[in-house]
């Protein structure tokens, strides 16, 4: 039993383990959501909430201490900027990991890691200045049930053609024949 043996070994050795993380918090960080296994979105998940944390705090030990885990000075600059800005408000919990199916090769279960993106309430105070109001978690379910009820009916079609309208005159004028 591994017992207070803590971290994800990942079946690699400690420099590719170093590096295969890196790269896929550098990834993260550019394309916003990656699809990886579950074990290693587990073990990446920290390191990114340490990289966006440093992006909010942004002074020079921080960009340093950055650049030990991503890649690239672009990378950097949206880390520092873009991302900063998104997660201001936040205190954690930037990421979120999805499953979703199991690789065919290997059975493998795979996941889908995503930053989560401000929330729209979030964006209209910030702009106004003030905090967002409220809603009970009853009434946004109702709300979101019924955009989906309205969503699945289907609109009835109306006999628009000129020809439609002549087949339904002529099942009128037929069954009335037929009931004399």
């Amino acid at each position: 039993m591994r017992h207070k043996v803590a971290g994800w070994k990942l079946g690699r050795n400690t420099s590719h383990r170093r590096s295969l993380l890196r790269n896929l918090v550098t990834s993260l960080i550019v394309e916003e959501r990656i699809e990886t296994t579950i074990p290693k979105a587990k073990a990446m998940r920290p390191q990114v909430e340490k990289m966006i944390t440093l992006g909010k705090r942004g002074d020079l030990h921080a960009r340093r201490q950055a650049l030990r885990i991503v890649r690239g000075r672009e990378v950097q600059a949206k880390l520092f900027g873009e991302l900063a800005e998104r997660f201001a408000d936040r205190s954690g919990g930037y990421t979120r990991v999805l499953r979703t199916r199991r690789r065919p090769g290997d059975s493998a279960e795979m996941s889908i890691v995503s930053l989560l993106e401000a929330a729209p309430a979030a964006k209209a105070t910030a702009e106004k200045g003030g905090k967002a109001p409220r809603k009970k978690a009853a009434e946004a379910k109702k709300a979101a049930a019924k955009k989906a009820a309205k969503a699945e009916k289907p609109e009835k079609k109306k006999a628009g053609t000129k020809k439609a309208a002549a087949k339904k005159g002529a099942r009128k004028k037929k069954s009335s024949k037929s009931e004399d």
